[in-house]
């Protein structure tokens, strides 16, 4: 499966991203009852050491059972013994016929070479969504996100916030964003933002969100079923932005393709595309 193929699936479609500890499985129902677009069983900072092998083998039961396609997974690290255990078990899985996981993020990603033997073993069989987490990550962005099965790229603002010494607030990581969504643009797959962290401060969540939206964020995930709400009411698209894309769209049509004015603004073609974007997210949530 190609790149283009998967922006045509799953990862292209996410507005919304909810982790959930691999030690909690009793919570994984109740994560995909949330109605988060993915829910992702998480391997590596919520597991503590003890619990990797336990939370691997809880994970891996729950997505080989999953029949909403919705069940993802984030791995440990590349780098790690665990990391190296997690992908063996996927592996096997696959070998046996089992579900994998549609989607597998891969934390601290710096370098397209760490990709490159895992994505042709992939296949057409997962997507990867590398987290970008640390200043060297960020620099070479734009060549992790071209690896082919590169299905989307996470904004891995809690390490970065850390590496660099700052609060995990938008102003302070405000051009680390903009750098990473130029790459995101560059390599041609969905951004999805960082979570909110602070679970009592619903409106801080939403004008977080609401700024990654403008910027170009296709997504954000969230760490409580209780922010998915948010999240959707401002990553989908309104009636109001989904009523003038459909009129933006009549009136190129009637126009024969080429620039027209429309409600004070000019249309041509790759104005074009972001109205042409709000329909499919609209037909895809509808």
């Amino acid at each position: 499966m190609t790149k283009g193929a998967y922006r045509s699936g799953l990862a292209a479609r996410l507005q919304s991203l909810l982790f959930v500890p691999g030690t909690r499985p009793d919570r994984f129902a109740g994560a995909l009852a949330s109605g988060a677009d993915v829910v992702c069983i998480d391997l590596e900072d919520s597991v503590p050491a003890s619990d990797k092998a336990s939370a691997r083998e809880s994970a891996l039961a729950a997505i080989a059972g999953d029949e909403t396609g919705r069940l993802i997974l984030r791995c440990n690290g590349l780098g790690t013994i665990e990391g190296v255990q997690d992908l063996g078990a996927i592996a096997s899985a696959l070998a046996k016929g089992a579900n994998a996981p549609p989607l597998l993020l891969l934390p601290k990603v710096e370098n397209a070479e760490q990709l490159t033997v895992l994505a042709q073993l992939a296949g057409d069989r997962l997507g990867l969504v590398p987290l970008i987490e640390s200043p060297r990550g960020l620099r070479a962005a734009a060549a992790i996100g071209s690896v082919p099965g590169v299905a989307a790229m996470m904004f891995g603002g809690g390490d970065l916030s850390a590496e660099l010494g700052v609060e995990l607030a938008w102003e302070p990581l405000s051009v680390a964003r903009g750098l990473f969504i130029l790459a995101c643009a560059e390599a041609g797959v969905p951004a999805i933002d960082v979570p909110w962290i602070r679970l009592d401060d619903a409106a801080g969540l939403e004008d977080e969100a609401r700024r990654a939206k403008a910027l170009g964020f296709a997504a954000k995930a969230a760490i409580h079923p209780a922010q998915i709400p948010t999240i959707h009411g401002v990553m989908r698209p309104t009636s109001d932005e989904v009523d003038e894309a459909r009129a933006a769209v009549i009136a190129f049509a009637d126009a024969g393709g080429g620039a027209v004015r429309f409600r004070g603004r000019m249309l041509e073609a790759p104005v074009m595309r972001r109205y042409r974007r709000i329909l499919e997210q609209e037909q895809h949530h509808a």
